[in-house]
C-alpha cells in the first residue's frame, strides 16, 4: 500500500493506487505528487492521471488504505431504460430525477471523500449527498445534461464502483460485516485463552520456583500469541484512530488504540530487556471483551435497523402478467402501468393496483400495521407488497417500482433515519470531547505514576461509545417499531418533540371522520334541474382532491371549464361556458350572488351559485371513524388536552366534541384561524401536535411543533408533516406518542448511565485503583448495558401508564369554544 505522505511512496514495491506488485517487464509510470510512481497496469495508471487532473491529488495523502484494482465491468447502458430506472428512480421534476447508489469498493473515509468532491463536478449532477455510515448517495441529475449511466461511468472511472440501492446487496454486505467481526473475536478469544495459559504459572508461582529462563519462555510464547491479536483482531482500532489523527482529531477509538499500543509495545519491551512486568493475557483479554462489545452493537443495530428494510424486502421477485390469453411469469420490475395481472392467494402483490375482477382479502399490515385483512373487490386499490389471502384476483396496475407506496413510505422512512436529531449531535460532541479529556488524563497519569498501566487503564475504562450509542440505536429502533405500528417517521428530530408535547389539535373531516363524504341531498334553488346541478359540480370539483370532491362521484360533467382557483377553505371558482361559478362555503358564493337564500342548517353543505343568484345546495355526511372514539380516550388518558378544531359548521362540531369528550373545540375555522388557533396554544408555552389530512390542513401542519398526516390525505399535507399514518388506524396515533415517550425515557436513562459510569471510572483508573484487565470488564459492561437498555425500544408494549406527560399538571385544562 501506498503510503500517505507524498515522497514516502517509493519505499514501497508496489503500485502507488492499488497496491498490488509491479513486474519488472512491465512498468507504468505517471508524475503524482511531484515524483515519478510507478504502477501495476495502464488501468490504475488511468486513474491515477484522472483524479490528478481534476485537482483531487491529496487524496493520496488522506488515505488510509490502497485504492481499488479497475476491472473490466459489464457496459451501463441498461441502467438508462425507463422501464429500469422506474425500480430505482423517481421523477421529481419536469427533466429531473433522483436514486440512491450503493458505493462499493470503499476502504476509508477519503475514499467517500473523493468520489463526493468527484460527482460535485459532473456536469447535469443536481445534487448529491454521500452517507459516511452506510455508503450510500442520493443523486439527482438533469436528463437533458446527463444519464444515469454516465454518472456511474464517472465512479468507476477514479477505480470504484456504484450501482443502484438493492436491499439484497444490502443484506450480503451486512452479513459479511458480522463474519469479519466474529473472525475477529474469534482470534482475540483463542490468543487470549493460550496466554491466559501461559500466564497463569507465573501468577501462581511469585518467583519461587519458576526459573528466569522458564518465565521467559513463556513471555516469549506470549507475545508469539498475542501478535495475531494485534495484527488481525485490533484491524478496526488501529485503522480508525489512524484516519482520525491524519484528520487532526481524536475519535471514539483513539484513545483504545493508544492505550492497546502502549500496553503491547512496553510488554514487548520487558520480553526483548528481560526486565519489568508484561500484560499479554490483560491485553488479549482487553481486546476479547472490546470486540464482544462491538459485536453486541453490531447485532443491536441490525436488530434495530430491521424494521426500517423490512419493507423494501417484501415484494416480490415474479408476476403473472397476462399476455394475449394467458398468463406468464415475469419479473415483477419489467411491470408497467396498465398491465393486467393476476395475484393467486397466498402470493404478494407485486405492484400498487386495482382490483380488475375477483373477491377476496388483503393482508396489509407490513404497510398500515392492521393486523386483520382487508376486503377486496371490483374497483378496490391494492398495495404492492401485500399478502391475497383467499381467492384469485385480477388488478390492473397503477404504480411499479420506486412509485409505489411501499418505496414512498420507506423513501421517507430512509430520510428520517439518516438526518441526525440535536440530541444524537449532542451525545456526539460531549463523546467527541471526552475523548480529548480522556488522553490527557492519561498523559498526567503516566507523569504522575511513572506507570504504563495506569495510563492503559485510564484510556480504556472510559466508555465515549456509551455516549454515543445512548441514543442512535434506541432511534432507530423507534423509528422501526412505529413503521410497524403504522406510522412513518419522517423526520427523525420529530421524536422529541412529540414525546414534548403538551396539547394535540384535531381535525374532524378526513380525521376523526372517514372523509369519504356521501352526497345526501342536492337541492336546486333555481331554473336549473337536479342533474344539471351536479354536471356543474362535478366540473368545478374536478381538480380538487377536497372530501367532498369525491363525494360527487362519477358522472356527467359540465364542458368548457376554465380558470379554475381554489381557495383553501372557502371553495372553488371557476369559468363554465363564460359563466362564472362558485361552489363551496355559504360566505364565500354570497360573494358572488348576494344574500343566502334562507338560514343555513347545521350540516355539512356547499353551495352552487353564479352571479345570478344561488343554483343548488348539496348536503353530505360524513361517518366518524370506528376508532375516533378511542383515540380521544387514549390521548386524555396519556396527558393530553385534545382541540378540535375543524372548518365545518359549529352547530356541527359541538355536539360532536362533546360526544367525544373533547372539551376544547371550534368551528367554522378557516385555514387561517386554524393557524391562529395553533399560534395562540404555543404562545401559552404549550408544546402542540397536529394531526390533519387534506390540502386545506398544511399551513397549519407547517405551524405545529409536530405534525401527523393521514395516510390517504394530500401530498402537500404529507410532505408538511413529520409522521404520516400509513393505514387508517387511528389507534397508531396514541401508539405513537406512547413510543415517543419511552424511547426519549430510554435514553435519558442511557445518558445518565454513561455520564455517572464515566465520572465515576474516570478518577479511579487516575487513582490507580482499577488495572487494565477490570477497565476492561467496566467498559464492555458500560457498552452492554447501553445496547441492552436501548433494544427494550423495539421489544417493549407502552401503555398509558408509562407516557403520561411530565408537563400536564402545570397546564389546568378548561373548556374552551373558538367558534
Amino acid at each position: 500500500m501506498p503510503a500517505p505522505a507524498g515522497g514516502a511512496s517509493e519505499a514501497l514495491p508496489g503500485c502507488f493506487h492499488c497496491g498490488a506488485p509491479v513486474l519488472e517487464v512491465r512498468r507504468w509510470r505517471s508524475p503524482v505528487l511531484g515524483a515519478e510512481r510507478e504502477f501495476c497496469c495502464g488501468g490504475c495508471r488511468a486513474v491515477a492521471d484522472t483524479i490528478v487532473a481534476a485537482g483531487f491529488a491529496n487524496y493520496y495523502e488522506t488515505r488510509s488504505a490502497a485504492g481499488p484494482r479497475p476491472q473490466d465491468l459489464p457496459p451501463l447502458e441498461a441502467y438508462d431504460d425507463p422501464a429500469a430506472q422506474r425500480q430505482f428512480a423517481l421523477r421529481v421534476g419536469e427533466h429531473s430525477h433522483a436514486a440512491t447508489l450503493i458505493l462499493d469498493r470503499i476502504r476509508c473515509a477519503a475514499c467517500l471523500w473523493l468520489n463526493e468532491q468527484w460527482l460535485r463536478k459532473l456536469p447535469g449532477l443536481l445534487r448529491v449527498d454521500v452517507n459516511y455510515a452506510t455508503h450510500r448517495a442520493q443523486i439527482e441529475w438533469d436528463e437533458r445534461a446527463t444519464r444515469l449511466s454516465r454518472i456511474i461511468e464517472a465512479i468507476r472511472a477514479i477505480g470504484y464502483e456504484a450501482y443502484p440501492f438493492d436491499p439484497q446487496r444490502q443484506v450480503d454486505l451486512a452479513r459479511a460485516e458480522k463474519r469479519s467481526a466474529l473472525w475477529r473475536l474469534f482470534v482475540a478469544g483463542f490468543g487470549a485463552m493460550q496466554v491466559m495459559m501461559y500466564a497463569i504459572p507465573a501468577y501462581l508461582d511469585g518467583g519461587a520456583t519458576l526459573s528466569p529462563e522458564s518465565a521467559q519462555v513463556l513471555r516469549w510464547a506470549s507475545l508469539a500469541l498475542t501478535l495475531p491479536v494485534i495484527l488481525f483482531s485490533c484491524g478496526p482500532f488501529f485503522g480508525a484512530a489512524w484516519r482520525d489523527l491524519k484528520l487532526g482529531r481524536f475519535g471514539l477509538d483513539t484513545p483504545i488504540a493508544l492505550g492497546i499500543a502502549a500496553g503491547f509495545a512496553a510488554s514487548v519491551w520487558a520480553t526483548v530487556s528481560a526486565t519489568g512486568e508484561v500484560y499479554f493475557d490483560s491485553i488479549s483479554m482487553l481486546v476479547f471483551l472490546l470486540l464482544g462489545a462491538r459485536y453486541a452493537e453490531l447485532l443491536a443495530r441490525g436488530r434495530a435497523a430491521r424494521g426500517l428494510d423490512r419493507l423494501s424486502r417484501w415484494m416480490p421477485s415474479f408476476a403473472l402478467r397476462f399476455a394475449g390469453g394467458a398468463t406468464e411469469s415475469v419479473p415483477a420490475h419489467a411491470l408497467v402501468a396498465g398491465d393486467r395481472v393476476v395475484v393467486p392467494p397466498g402470493e404478494r402483490v407485486p405492484a400498487d393496483g386495482i382490483v380488475e375482477s375477483g373477491i377476496s382479502s388483503a393482508d396489509e399490515s407490513l404497510l398500515t400495521g392492521e393486523s386483520l385483512p382487508v376486503r377486496k373487490d371490483a374497483g378496490a386499490a391494492l398495495i404492492g407488497g401485500s399478502v391475497n389471502v383467499e381467492q384469485p384476483l385480477v388488478m390492473r396496475v397503477t404504480r411499479v417500482g420506486a412509485e409505489t407506496a411501499v418505496a414512498a413510505i420507506a423513501r421517507l422512512v430512509e430520510r428520517a433515519a439518516a438526518a441526525k436529531p440535536a440530541l444524537v449531535a449532542s451525545a456526539d460532541r460531549i463523546a467527541h470531547w471526552l475523548t480529548y479529556v480522556v488522553v490527557a488524563v492519561a498523559f498526567g497519569a503516566l507523569l504522575w505514576w511513572r506507570d504504563p498501566w495506569v495510563a492503559v487503564a485510564v484510556l480504556v475504562v472510559t466508555c465515549p461509545c456509551a455516549l454515543a450509542l445512548a441514543a442512535p440505536i434506541a432511534l432507530t429502533a423507534a423509528v422501526g417499531r412505529m413503521l410497524e405500528r403504522g406510522v412513518a417517521l419522517t423526520r427523525s428530530g420529530a421524536l422529541e418533540s412529540l414525546a414534548r408535547a403538551t396539547d394535540i389539535v384535531l381535525d374532524k373531516t378526513g380525521t376523526l371522520s372517514t372523509g369519504r363524504m356521501a352526497l345526501a341531498d342536492a337541492e336546486p334553488l333555481g331554473d336549473l334541474d337536479r342533474a344539471q346541478c351536479l354536471s356543474l359540480a362535478r366540473a368545478l370539483e374536478s381538480s380538487s382532491r377536497h372530501p367532498i370532491a369525491r363525494a360527487f362521484g362519477d358522472g356527467p360533467q359540465a364542458q368548457g371549464v376554465s380558470e379554475i382557483v381554489n381557495h383553501p377553505g372557502h371553495g372553488i371558482d371557476a369559468v363554465v361556458a363564460g359563466r362564472r361559478l362558485r361552489i363551496g362555503a355559504a360566505a364565500f358564493c354570497g360573494a358572488l350572488a348576494g344574500p343566502a337564500p334562507r338560514e343555513i342548517e347545521a350540516r355539512s353543505s356547499a353551495w352552487l351559485a353564479d352571479e345570478g343568484g344561488w343554483l343548488a345546495r348539496f348536503t353530505f355526511e360524513d361517518p366518524l371513524r370506528p376508532d375516533a372514539a378511542r383515540l380521544v380516550q387514549d390521548l386524555i388518558a396519556g396527558g393530553l388536552r385534545v382541540h378540535l378544531v375543524s372548518g365545518d359548521d359549529p352547530r356541527v362540531v359541538e355536539p360532536l366534541a362533546k360526544a367525544l369528550g373533547i372539551e376544547n373545540f371550534s368551528g367554522g375555522a378557516t385555514p387561517q384561524a386554524k393557524f391562529a388557533y395553533v399560534e395562540r396554544l404555543q404562545a401559552e408555552g404549550r408544546v402542540v401536535a397536529m394531526l390533519g389530512d387534506g390540502l386545506n390542513d398544511a399551513p397549519v401542519l407547517a405551524r405545529a411543533d409536530v405534525s401527523i398526516a393521514m395516510g390517504g390525505g394530500s401530498e402537500i399535507a404529507q410532505l408538511q408533516s413529520d409522521l404520516v399514518l400509513t393505514g387508517e388506524r387511528l389507534a397508531s396515533v396514541g401508539a405513537a406518542f406512547a413510543q415517543a415517550r419511552g424511547t426519549m425515557r430510554v435514553i435519558r436513562q442511557n445518558f445518565g448511565w454513561a455520564l455517572a459510569y464515566n465520572a465515576l471510572a474516570l478518577p479511579l483508573a487516575a487513582a490507580g485503583w482499577v488495572g487494565p484487565w477490570e477497565a476492561a470488564v467496566g467498559m464492555a459492561a458500560s457498552s452492554f448495558i447501553v445496547v441492552l437498555n436501548a433494544l427494550r425500544v423495539a421489544t417493549r408494549e407502552p401503555g398509558h401508564a408509562t407516557w403520561k406527560a411530565a408537563s400536564t399538571s402545570s397546564f389546568p385544562s378548561r373548556s374552551r369554544s373558538y367558534s
